[in-house]
């Protein structure tokens, strides 16, 4: 019988969304003694053999009607209170009464004593106006096999630091700001230290559901009466029980002290009122319509008055960020990087073009190096479209950037080259471009870059992908040397704006391509383009033959019978 018993009193934390007035409890218990169990084993003697006549049914008879002090059943609202008899007495005297709280307690007790409608009889509560509430320790409830008394239980170090936390906060004196703060963040606290300085202040209410334990005839003892349950709320929706609900499992197990180790049962269950279905729609459309007037709350203090480019340019805007780069033969690490800029596109003036990182450090992340830089950047610029190249390819602007390292002495050696063509689609990009660089055969050149920095360079960056300056058919690089370095990430988010956009919202075509919606400058627009001429061109031709004479046609269907023949 003893294994039959929920050991598991630990805290149970839920999080709501509705009120926490909306929150019952029932709370149940049962005293477990030999006399209990005498008259079980009765029952089932009277279930199993009823023909042994009348004495077994009064003798069960007269033991139930002690069953009223062995069990009770209570459901408890929250911040419900319910008084014990202990404070029925107590209230009942006029003359006691001190406080406000106290004369209301005392008019409450008299309309209970006229009705005669007192639900409860061990089962009572303490509300967060009561002044017994702050007395009570949260941490001990005497849910154990082991003999345990709250009446005699100390609180815990955290709890006296609780206590005084006001107190502190009401004397705390200024602090002249012209003394130096020292050892703002302790790296290494001691177990000390953070006992000392572990203080969590959250405005809770608390309320305690307790049990008086007395022996029948007994009620009202001060001494005997016990900690149930614990329930303590916030004002965001954190509701703290301890015990937690049974939920179907084995009852909790109170032991109380005195000369008779009575035992008793606990079983505390949820019985809130459920939602109905259409509460829950009514809710949830009144959230719906919260939520568009919110929306049009916020769209009216933006407008609809939006900066938009002149028909037949794209305006690109990216905010970028080089996110780190791994791989590299030395370490602090730093990155400059320009932008280039292809024919019919262009930038404001105030754009910068170029920009040079932070010196950033290494640290080992698996078998390589990486040096996390997380420098952001921005770049604007515009399309033009121009009518006699709508049949070429558009190139798109070009990220060239070059990875350097720098010593002690301030030396500064070349890691890698590497470039980044710009993302033709909206939205979120992360790229990562592998580097490579010059490479001078020879020892002389490999004692130079240790010792002394430097190391061959590039005069023209762009010779990393196409040089600007190159206007051939095949460009040769046979014979340049190069050696593979590291790699380096980018984030980038990228937006394009464009009338044509709007357009094909209006008209509600199907979204393509920027270049697409712009007249047709991407490479599937330029094959478009091409198929598109071609199907002219063949209609003209059946125009023109259609045009032509009878004889004319006949004629020169003949010769071209005799030239196949």
């Amino acid at each position: 019988m003893a294994d039959c018993w929920n050991t598991d009193t630990g805290d149970a934390v839920f999080r709501t969304r509705d009120v926490v007035k909306n929150l019952k409890i029932k709370v149940r218990i049962e005293r477990v003694t030999s006399t209990a169990a005498l008259s079980q084993h009765l029952q089932q003697q009277v279930l199993s053999q009823r023909d042994r006549g009348a004495i077994e049914l009064k003798t069960l008879t007269s033991q139930g009607q002690t069953a009223g002090d062995n069990e009770e059943e209570l459901v408890v609202g929250w911040q419900e209170k319910f008084f014990s008899q202990y404070e029925m007495e107590l209230f009942q005297n006029e003359a006691a009464c001190q406080t406000p709280l106290d004369r209301q307690y005392h008019a409450e007790v008299k309309a209970l004593n006229k009705a005669k409608g007192r639900r409860n009889c061990r089962i009572f509560t303490y509300t967060d106006h009561d002044r017994y509430t702050n007395c009570l320790p949260f941490h001990q409830l005497p849910y154990s096999t082991e003999l345990l008394n709250t009446t005699k239980s100390s609180p815990t170090f955290l709890a006296e630091r609780m206590a005084s936390v006001r107190h502190r906060r009401q004397d705390r004196r200024t602090i002249d700001c012209s003394i130096p703060k020292s050892r703002i963040i302790n790296w290494e606290p001691t177990e000390e230290f953070v006992k000392g300085r572990h203080v969590v202040n959250n405005t809770m209410q608390t309320m305690h559901i307790m049990g008086d334990l007395s022996p029948p005839g007994r009620l009202g003892q001060k001494e005997n009466e016990c900690l149930l349950v614990t329930i303590k709320a916030d004002g965001s929706g954190t509701v703290i029980v301890k015990p937690d609900f049974n939920k179907g499992k084995e009852p909790y197990r109170i032991v109380t002290g005195g000369e008779k180790r009575e035992v008793w049962r606990l079983t505390v269950e949820n019985v809130s009122t459920a939602m109905k279905q259409e509460e829950k729609e009514r809710e949830q459309n009144m959230y719906k319509d919260l939520y568009v007037r919110h929306k049009e709350y916020l769209n009216s203090l933006v407008g609809q008055d939006f900066e938009m480019p002149p028909v037949g340019v794209l305006r690109y805007l990216m905010n970028g960020e080089i996110v780190s780069a791994k791989g590299f033969e030395y370490d602090n690490l730093y990155i400059h990087f320009f932008m280039e800029l292809p024919n019919n596109w262009s930038s404001l003036p105030f754009q910068c073009l170029s920009g040079v990182t932070q010196t950033c450090r290494t640290r080992t992340s698996g078998k390589d190096s990486v040096a996390f830089f997380s420098y952001p950047f921005s770049f604007e610029a515009f399309y033009m479209c121009e009518k006699e190249s709508e049949e070429s390819i558009p190139q798109w602007p070009v990220l060239y950037f070059k990875v350097l390292s720098l010593d002690s002495w301030q030396r500064y050696r070349t890691e890698g080259y590497g470039y980044l063509l710009f993302p033709a689609m909206p939205g979120k990009h992360t790229v990562t471009c592998h580097t490579w660089r010059p490479l001078q055969t020879g020892t002389v050149s490999a004692l130079r870059r240790f010792f002394i920095g430097g190391s061959p360079e590039l005069e023209d960056h762009s010779y990393v992908r196409i040089p600007g300056t190159f206007k051939g058919e095949r460009l040769s690089r046979f014979g340049f040397c190069t050696e593979t370095t590291g790699s380096v990430t980018f984030n980038l988010h990228c937006v394009q704006q464009s009338r044509a956009f709007v357009d094909a919202n209006m008209l509600k075509k199907r979204r393509q391509k920027v270049f697409d919606q712009l007249g047709g400058f991407s490479q599937q627009g330029a094959v478009g383009t091409i198929l598109e001429a071609f199907q002219r061109a063949r209609r003209k031709m059946q125009e023109a033959r259609e045009t032509l004479p009878r004889d004319l046609i006949s004629t020169t269907s003949q010769l071209q019978i005799e030239s196949s023949a």
